[in-house]
Order: C-alpha cells, then sequence, then structure tokens
C-alpha cells in the first residue's frame, strides 16, 4: 500500500530527527509507529476477558445465588422429576 500523507513543519522534524539518530527510513519509521499504536490500543488479555463478562452478564436463567446453591436446585429438581412418576 502507497500512502500519502501530509504533515506540518513540527512532524516534519520529529520524522528526520527519528531518521538521524535510528537510522531507518520514513517506511520503517511508519511501520514501527503503527506497531506501538495498535499494541497500545489493543485490548489486554484480562480486558478482553471483562469485555465478555460485560456482553454476557444477564444472559442467564435461573436463580440468582445458582452458582452457590446449584446442588439445591438440582435435587430440587430431582425430586420433582421422580416423584412424579
Amino acid at each position: 500500500m502507497r500512502i500519502t500523507a501530509r504533515i506540518d513543519d513540527s512532524y516534519e522534524q520529529k520524522l528526520k530527527t527519528i531518521q538521524q539518530i535510528t537510522h531507518l527510513n520514513t517506511t520503517e519509521i511508519i511501520k514501527q509507529a503503527l506497531d506501538l499504536l495498535y499494541e497500545k490500543t489493543e485490548l489486554s488479555g484480562k480486558e478482553k476477558n471483562q469485555k465478555l463478562l460485560q456482553m454476557l452478564a444477564g444472559i442467564g436463567h435461573g436463580p440468582e445465588d445458582g452458582s452457590v446453591n446449584y446442588k439445591k436446585y438440582v435435587g430440587e429438581y430431582l425430586d420433582e422429576k421422580f416423584d412424579h412418576r
């Protein structure tokens, strides 16, 4: 991909300074800058998990204390199921 960009004098000076210090060409500087920005904006694993949990929150059905009292609820279900036979 070819990119044409217009930058003001201050960014031109920054680019020239980076080139002098790193001996990289403009293409390599842009690639590295994009990599850094991409890493900074990409969600970490923990943040991804938190976002997924937020998306999934509230879609389950059943009692709110099901994770704590699941044995009680399973027992009640089995009692109902086998008592009606």
